[in-house]
């Protein structure tokens, strides 16, 4: 049969880093000796005659017939966390299935489509496949803390209970070095989340990019004005949000004449060395030079909300004049509508 597309779990974001070294086998176990194994079954307490038990509840052993592993069986490596990466959704885990809750169907619409993208992109094999179902073939997953190759296959389900809708997935076959064995309820739980991850993960790109449009048609028709700051002091003011214009300043600046030296975000400021345009330049966007010498300049940007403000201070901090910050507007503004062409 043939194997889908290899998944490396250790160059995937979406796992848990390990510090630990040694072999595949020694970063799942416990680095102690398993000499309790060998420990006597404890005893029925027998007490003296006439004497009254008393009991501590905090030290009560549960009763019931317990099934899981012991010694070498038990995995000491830490739970796989499933990413919550989609706006709204609320992870549900249970019998070692994981479950996605939405409020709306379009929501799970979304997600079961960034499913079948995220499937198709790493050319995982589709066995069966209805409007609500989905049955991949093997996925092979390689890690350093595994014996080997390991293989999978899920089901992926549309759900919905009590108003809700949900999107599951499931591990309902595995393999290790091309051997089919059982599904143990410890590989259930890790690569489910593992899968289910990366689903997560792709819907965040796709937010990302989708913002990433959205800001870059919004800094194309950013009106630019004087105005004055919340202590009444003048600055350039951009009619757009903070970080939208940050992210353009990059272009915006060095197509003005300056050259970026330092940048930081948090503080909102930028130092750059200008260097007056040519004539040619000025012909170009239709604006009368500015007044500014040659020299290094420190830009201040603050968050207004819906607006940012702008200010520019020397080489010794001190703010230019008044004067200089006016002529710099319609520069600014034929930048912004020059890239926005």
């Amino acid at each position: 049969m043939k194997l889908s597309h290899q998944l490396v779990v250790s160059s995937l974001a979406v796992f848990v880093l390990s510090a630990c070294s040694g072999s595949a086998t020694q970063r799942r176990q416990a680095k102690d000796d398993f000499e309790y194994l060998n420990t006597t079954p404890m005893q029925e307490w027998k007490l003296a005659e006439g004497a009254t038990p008393q009991f501590y509840t905090n030290y009560k052993i549960p009763q019931g017939e317990f099934t899981g592993g012991v010694g070498k069986e038990v995995d000491i490596r830490p739970p796989q966390q499933v990413l919550e990466l989609i706006p709204g959704a609320r992870a549900e885990r249970k019998n070692g299935e994981t479950t996605l809750w939405l409020l709306r169907e379009d929501e799970v619409d979304k997600v079961w489509q960034t499913a079948e993208k995220m499937l198709k992109e790493r050319d995982i094999a589709i066995r069966e496949q209805t409007s609500t179902r989905i049955e991949t073939d093997w996925v092979t997953w390689t890690s350093e803390d595994e014996d080997g190759e390991l293989g999978a296959r899920y089901q992926i389900d549309r759900v919905a209970a009590e108003g809700r809708h949900g999107f599951r997935i499931s591990l309902i076959d595995w393999r290790q070095n091309g051997k089919e064995m059982p599904v143990t309820a410890t590989n259930k739980e890790r690569y489910n989340a593992l899968m289910t991850n990366l689903v997560t993960a792709r819907y965040d790109l796709d937010l990302r990019e989708e913002a990433a449009r959205k800001a870059e048609q919004l800094v194309k028709q950013i009106p630019i004005s004087m105005g004055s700051d919340r202590s009444g002091f003048p600055v350039i003011i951009a009619r757009t949000q903070y970080n939208v214009l940050w992210n353009r300043l990059p272009t915006l600046l060095p197509n003005m004449g300056f050259t970026l030296e330092e940048r930081n975000q948090s503080q909102g400021t930028v130092k750059a060395k200008y260097a007056a345009p040519d004539d040619e330049f000025w012909n170009d966007i239709g604006v009368k030079p500015i007044g500014l010498d040659s020299g290094t300049y420190t830009f201040l940007f603050g968050d207004l909300g819906n607006r940012t403000s702008i200010n520019v201070t020397d080489s010794s901090g001190k703010p230019v004049e008044e004067k200089l910050l006016e002529d710099m507007v319609p520069v600014l503004a034929a930048v912004v509508e020059k890239q926005a062409k």
